[in-house]
C-alpha cells in the first residue's frame, strides 16, 4: 500500500510520449497488484482461462507493457525480494484484510449487489509465485528486461535511477521517494479513461511525474524529514501516529529534525510510542539491501512464438489480438531504430 505523501508532493502533469527513449524502472509487484484487482467480470471474478486460471495479471502486463513500449518508453521491471522480517506484520495484516473482503464479496453475490461485489473481489486479490514467474517469463519472450531485487522492489529501483541505469522509477507508491529516488512517474498503469468508484462518472487519468529535490526544497526539508514523515503517517514497515497525516507530519519533522526528538513530540503530545524497532526502520529507507551487482539493461526483439506459447496456448488469449499487439509494438520499435540511425547519418 505504501506512505501516502500526495498532499506534500509536487507534481507535474505528462505523457508517455514525454518520456519516448527513457529507461524507466517499473515496481513489478505493485502493477501486476493492479491488473489483479482492475482486470474483472461484472460481478468481481477474475479473468481465468478454460482451466480455470487467473490470468489478469498477464493480460494486464502484456497489453500494458505493448502500449507503453508503443510510446516509446523502454519499461525494465524490478520485482520484489524477500521482505524485511518488520513487514511480516504488515503482510499478515493484508491477508486478513483480502480473507474478510473475499467473504464480502461472496455475500454481496449472494445478495446480487454486483458493483459492490466486484468492489470487495478487487480487495481479495493475491499474487501467487506462480503468477510472478509467469510474468517474468512473458516479459522475456517480449524482449523486455526484468530485475530480481534483493529485497523491496521500489528500493532497487531507486537506486537504479540513482546510478544513470534509468531514468525514473514507477509506481502508484509513494515510497520510491523515501527511498530516494529522483525521480517517481505515477498512473502509467493506469492511464486511460476510468470509472470513478461508486459515482457514475469517468475521469481521464494520466501520468504525473514527481522530482524529490524539487519536493524536498518547495517544502524546505531534507530526505531524512520525508522520512520522519512517511514514519508518522505510517509505512508498510510500522504503524502511524494517529490524527498525524502529511501537513501535521510536516510541522513535526520540521519542528523535530531528528528521528529521536519525534519520537520524544508524539510520546509527550500524542501518547504515542513507535515499535521498537523505528530505527531498523528508518535505517532501512536511508540503506536498504540493493542488489548492485546487475548489468545495464537490454531490450531485445520479441519471440513472437514464446509469446503465443504462452498467452494463447497455455492460457487462451485470442491469437488474432497477440498477434495484433506484437506486430504493432515491434513494428514502433524498428521505425524508432530506423530514426535512430538516420538522427546518426546527418549528425
Amino acid at each position: 500500500m505504501g506512505v501516502n505523501l500526495g498532499d506534500l508532493a509536487i507534481k507535474h502533469k505528462a505523457a508517455i510520449a514525454d518520456f519516448s527513449g527513457k529507461p524507466i524502472a517499473i515496481d513489478a509487484m505493485n502493477m501486476l497488484y493492479q491488473f489483479l484487482a482492475s482486470i474483472r467480470q461484472e460481478d468481481g471474478t477474475p479473468l481465468k482461462d478454460f482451466k480455470g486460471r487467473v490470468t489478469g495479471h498477464l493480460s494486464g502486463l502484456f497489453y500494458r507493457t505493448a502500449k507503453l513500449v508503443s510510446g516509446g518508453l523502454k519499461p525494465i521491471y524490478v520485482f520484489d525480494g524477500k521482505p524485511p522480517r518488520f513487514k511480516e506484520k504488515e503482510i499478515e495484516a493484508r491477508n486478513k484484510v483480502k480473507k474478510e473482503a473475499e467473504l464480502k464479496w461472496k455475500k454481496a453475490l449472494e445478495e446480487e449487489k454486483l458493483e459492490e461485489a466486484k468492489r470487495y473481489a478487487q480487495g481479495s486479490s493475491r499474487l501467487t509465485r506462480e503468477m510472478v514467474e509467469e510474468s517474468k517469463e512473458l516479459l522475456s519472450a517480449m524482449g523486455i528486461p526484468w530485475v530480481q531485487a534483493i529485497s523491496e522492489g521500489e528500493a532497487e529501483a531507486a537506486w537504479m535511477v540513482r546510478k544513470g541505469m534509468c531514468h525514473a522509477s514507477a509506481s502508484q507508491d509513494y515510497d520510491s521517494l523515501m527511498f530516494g529516488s529522483p525521480v517517481l512517474v505515477r498512473n502509467l498503469s493506469i492511464t486511460g479513461r476510468r470509472k470513478v468508484p461508486r459515482q457514475n462518472r469517468y475521469i481521464n487519468v494520466e501520468p504525473e511525474m514527481i522530482r524529490l529535490e524539487e519536493t524536498l526544497d518547495s517544502l524546505g526539508i531534507s530526505r531524512e524529514q520525508l522520512i520522519l514523515i512517511g514514519l508518522m503517517e505510517g509505512t508498510d514497515f510500522n504503524e502511524g501516529v494517529r490524527g498525524v497525516g502529511p501537513k501535521t507530519g510536516l510541522k513535526i519533522a520540521k519542528e523535530h529534525g531528528t528521528l529521536d526528538e519525534v519520537k520524544k513530540y508524539v510520546k509527550e503530545k500524542y501518547d504515542y510510542e513507535f515499535e521498537e524497532n523505528i530505527d531498523e526502520v528508518y535505517d532501512f529507507f536511508l540503506k536498504p539491501p540493493i542488489e548492485k551487482e546487475i548489468k545495464r539493461p537490454e531490450w531485445r526483439d520479441a519471440n513472437i512464438g514464446k509469446v503465443k506459447k504462452l498467452l494463447v496456448e497455455e492460457h487462451d488469449f485470442s491469437e488474432e489480438r497477440v498477434g495484433r499487439t506484437l506486430e504493432n509494438m515491434m513494428g514502433v520499435i524498428k521505425e524508432a531504430e530506423s530514426q535512430k540511425k538516420l538522427d546518426k547519418w546527418f549528425q
